[in-house]
């Protein structure tokens, strides 16, 4: 049986799964669409947890940057871990006892303020749809290289999955879809990475295969990769390139940022009670911690084969896997020496790093491209980031029902994400701005009818992002989390833990932290892209860690503005020490 019938049938039978699961659970009232009813178990809510928190980023892109990046790229791992444990031990609970399922419910309410609820709004839809491009554009990278679409097309298909059960069953229908996404994924993720580590280092756990020696060998994995990295011009691979304080940045801007994430903080309202919250949190730590903790050697794993697999080797003769991806746009060649073979090195293989196709092939057989070859270094292939993780077992040359199950794992992961992002758009607008703003006289049904209606034009924004995405998809999710950084973790945080903030300090710090951290990323990602390099950044912090600026910019406007205006009311300091009672 043929690869691609494998992955025709894997998906076939996951996609046929969701929409039998949001059919069952569709939703009848706005409870039901906005927090499953709260009735949803702390197990199956800590499982959908974990596939809402392991996006396409975690599937297919944390790996492919870790396995480029090296030790640079730990910080994905830090960031988002640590994030997670923040929001889960720190805000959740206080979140959860005060009862607002949304952020600008929780900001309207506390800052006594419909602007404030309103800016929240924006902010919220700002860095939803910013995040969202990333998992759009997982989905189209996985129909186009697996089911041979383009991956435009791919966007299209995925944008009509979602459609059906996140417009259909609310919240009530992505959670029981995302406990069955996440039991896919998962799976998807942990099977390669155990045959991978049996096949290179005779270990079954992939975590202790990372550090140990490569069958027959005495040589360990990490010290092979350093050695091999150096010899082609690379840093080593457990080497530091990015600043300490970029680093830390960075770690910041993620950690925070998820912290503020809406699309997890709702998560917490779909079970009964405070105490379920608590215990789902951690179920859903148990679920993260099996995909993270194994990303680090999926990555190493990923990056000797690469190697191994292409270096020297005529292009006449190169893996199928190669060619499958170059085909699909994400993979290009430029032979610069004319010798007919593929010479992998540091460096960008082309002029504007990414390949411009012309339709046409060259001599060997290749995809030609317009853009001139980089003479700066011997480096001729351009590979995207974001296919390591779906190459992989293409790569290992794993069997045919290993590669279909990756497949349907990463659209598992990149729906999962993209179908919680879409309800918090569609609640805050049907109930953030609707029913509490502009039209409070409109009943259930209609309010219903608007979140649903609010879901779907999400969906299509979200689908052109994901056709014309700004960078790879974990830089894309960095960029929302830095957003996030700058803009709710300092409101969430002093709204519980300061009483004295009012809403002029809450509305300014927010305005703030967000206009100076999107300047920041727009200016070096669209509008001076040429500048986007350490010299050019302030004090050496990239356009992925800037978050953590903005954040503390927003910190102390917040604080200084509060303390020159006059305090909340005295219904405030009651209401958030009602929220800080054990």
């Amino acid at each position: 049986m043929s690869t691609q019938f494998l992955t025709y049938i894997f998906v076939g039978i996951t996609f046929a799964l969701y929409i039998g699961i949001a059919i069952w659970s569709r939703a009848q009232s706005t409870n039901d669409f906005y927090v499953a009813g709260k009735g949803v178990h702390p197990i199956a809510n800590g499982m959908a947890t974990a596939a809402d928190w392991m996006s396409a980023a975690s599937f297919l892109s944390m790996a492919g940057l870790i396995a480029f990046l090296g030790k640079d790229g730990s910080v994905y791992l830090m960031g988002w871990t640590g994030g997670y444990v923040l929001l889960a031990l720190l805000l959740a609970p206080y979140l959860r006892k005060f009862g607002k399922f949304t952020v600008p419910d929780f900001i309207g309410e506390r800052y006594y303020s419909s602007t404030a609820r309103k800016l929240a709004v924006l902010c919220l839809i700002f860095i939803s749809f910013t995040y969202i491009a990333g998992q759009m554009r997982g989905v189209g990278i996985v129909f186009s290289r697996f089911l041979e679409v383009d991956i435009n097309t791919g966007v299209i298909v995925g944008m009509a999955i979602v459609f059906f059960y996140a417009v259909l069953g609310g919240m009530k229908g992505i959670t029981y879809t995302q406990v069955a996404q996440y039991c896919v994924l998962i799976f998807a993720y942990l099977v390669p990475a155990i045959f991978i580590s049996i096949l290179m280092t005779g270990e079954v756990i992939p975590q202790i295969g990372f550090g140990s020696t490569l069958v027959d060998s005495q040589v360990y994995l990490l010290d092979k990769l350093d050695q091999v990295t150096r010899d082609l011009g690379f840093v080593a691979y457990t080497e530091n390139v990015k600043s300490n304080i970029d680093v830390f940045c960075i770690t910041a801007a993620l950690m925070f940022g998820t912290a503020g994430l809406p699309h997890v903080i709702v998560r917490f309202f779909t079970v009964p009670n405070v105490g379920a919250a608590r215990q789902s949190a951690g179920y859903a730590l148990i679920f993260i911690a099996l995909l993270y903790t194994t990303a680090p050697a999926v990555s190493a794993f990923a990056r000797m084969n690469l190697i191994d697999s292409i270096q020297d080797q005529p292009y006449s003769s190169s893996p199928s896997w190669f060619k499958n991806w170059e085909e699909i746009g994400l993979i290009a060649w430029k032979d610069k020496n004319e010798d007919g073979k593929i010479r992998y090195s540091s460096g960008n293989a082309l002029e504007g790093v990414k390949p411009n196709y012309l339709d046409e092939k060259g001599s060997y057989g290749e995809r030609l491209v317009e853009n001139n070859p980089n003479q700066s270094n011997e480096n001729e292939v351009y590979i995207d980031r974001d296919i390591i993780v779906l190459a992989n077992p293409e790569i290992a040359q794993l069997p045919g029902w290993v590669i279909a199950l990756v497949a349907a794992g990463g659209l598992a992961a990149a729906l999962s994400t993209a179908a919680g992002l879409l309800l918090v758009i569609s609640s805050s607008i049907s109930h953030d701005l609707l029913k509490k703003t502009y039209m409070p006289q409109i009943t259930e049904k209609q309010e219903l009818r608007y979140a649903r209606l609010s879901a779907a034009v999400a969906i299509g924004i979200a689908g052109i992002f994901g056709i014309y995405p700004p960078a790879f998809v974990a830089q894309v999710v960095a960029f929302a989390f830095g957003l996030a950084a700058a803009t709710f973790f300092p409101a969430l945080f002093l709204g519980i833990f300061y009483k004295r903030l009012n809403k002029e300090g809450a509305i300014t710090g927010m305005l703030g932290g967000l206009l100076f951290t999107a300047s920041y990323i727009i200016y070096f990602k669209f509008i001076n892209p040429e500048m986007n390099n350490a010299d050019s950044w302030i004090m050496g912090i990239s356009p992925e860690g800037i978050g953590c600026v903005g954040m503390i910019l927003n910190f102390i406007i917040a604080l200084i503005i509060s303390s020159i205006t006059k305090p909340p009311p005295e219904a405030v300091f009651k209401m958030v020490d009602e929220i800080r009672k054990p």
